[in-house]
């Protein structure tokens, strides 16, 4: 046990270098997407002032369409303003800011992930970068290769990506995941419990057996991978298990730190990563997909690869040392 406190307090010192430059990068993608859909020309001829008709919404992993006319930069201002609330809400709890959550885990120990929400994110979607680089790899060695969606315009593909982090994890996961667990371990009826169970269903629901908990994510997560191949705009065969263990992590990333991380987690991985991307192809007059090998993105997924397999090393010692002390690794 002993061996494994120097590890990890070993471990927390470069990855807490890592997520403080992962931070720093996070929140300078906020102004570069607001920049590529106002000022840049990656649509060309289509503007922030293009008319969009209905908004694609998804009830419980049935998509639907909000009949609505709005232009595409209100829709975005919308949704930019929505992520940049959680974030900062994020990065000051729940029980510390993510500075000091960071100095925590350096002097405490690694369990330090939970007292901040951002801190988790990160973490996770550290972990879920190494399973999906590890994935596709395996995959583009049988030959079987992942495709995105045919979406002709560049601006209208990053407003998408920038929009289903929001509709598919209310769908998914608060739907799927959060009405379950309420109807199993929730003991009040109230209108405010009910909303606070939904939002975070460990903070405000007394769950007792876990074994039922994960079968429910895990269930959840591969009908999100299925969903992205098979409804809407599909992509290829070769996003299912992708999409099937990042719905996995997002979904144990919303039982244990909420609804708020989950859906951050998956702005990650769609709007943080692709507003990079969108801005290089505004500079080099590049489609966004040729952008995926430029320099800066082999260095963000580098740094995102070393932190995630930090957090797993760390993660796997955490637990070996929780058959010792059960009651500390269950508040993880």
């Amino acid at each position: 046990m002993q061996k494994n406190n120097k590890v990890l307090r070993v471990l927390a010192i470069p990855y807490s270098a890592l997520a403080s430059v992962i931070f720093g990068m996070m929140i300078i993608s906020f102004p570069i997407g607001a920049y590529v859909v106002f000022n840049s020309d990656l649509g060309k001829d289509i503007t922030y002032e293009y008319p969009l008709q209905g908004f694609d919404i998804v009830l419980g992993g049935i998509g639907a369409k909000l009949p609505i006319q709005f232009e595409l930069g209100d829709a975005f201002v919308v949704m930019w303003c929505t992520y940049l609330i959680l974030f900062v809400v994020c990065t000051c709890g729940p029980k510390m800011n993510f500075m000091k959550a960071l100095a925590v885990l350096m002097t405490e120990g690694w369990q330090a992930i939970k007292n901040n929400g951002l801190l988790g994110m990160i973490t996770w979607f550290s972990i879920l970068i190494v399973f999906s680089v590890a994935i596709d790899t395996v995959q583009q060695s049988v030959g079987i290769t992942t495709k995105s969606p045919d979406v002709q315009n560049d601006l209208l593909k990053f407003f998408g990506v920038t929009a289903s982090p929001l509709t598919e994890e209310v769908g998914f996961r608060m739907l799927l995941i959060g009405l379950p667990l309420y109807a199993m371990f929730s003991h009040r009826a109230s209108f405010r419990h009910f909303f606070s169970s939904l939002w975070n269903p460990s903070a405000n629901l007394d769950i007792t057996n876990y074994k039922k908990v994960i079968s429910l994510v895990v269930a959840v997560g591969i009908f999100f991978g299925v969903a992205h191949i098979i409804s809407g705009t599909p992509w290829s065969i070769g996003k299912l298990a992708q999409a099937s263990v990042a719905g996995v992590i997002i979904g144990w990333m919303y039982v244990r730190y909420g609804l708020g991380p989950a859906i951050l987690i998956h702005w990650a991985t769609n709007y943080f990563t692709v507003s990079y991307m969108a801005f290089l192809s505004t500079l080099n007059q590049t489609s966004i997909e040729k952008e995926t090998t430029s320099a800066l993105l082999n260095n963000l997924e580098f740094l995102l690869l070393a932190a995630g397999l930090m957090a797993m090393a760390a993660t796997v010692l955490s637990y070996l040392k929780s058959k010792k002390e059960p009651t500390a690794f269950a508040q993880a």
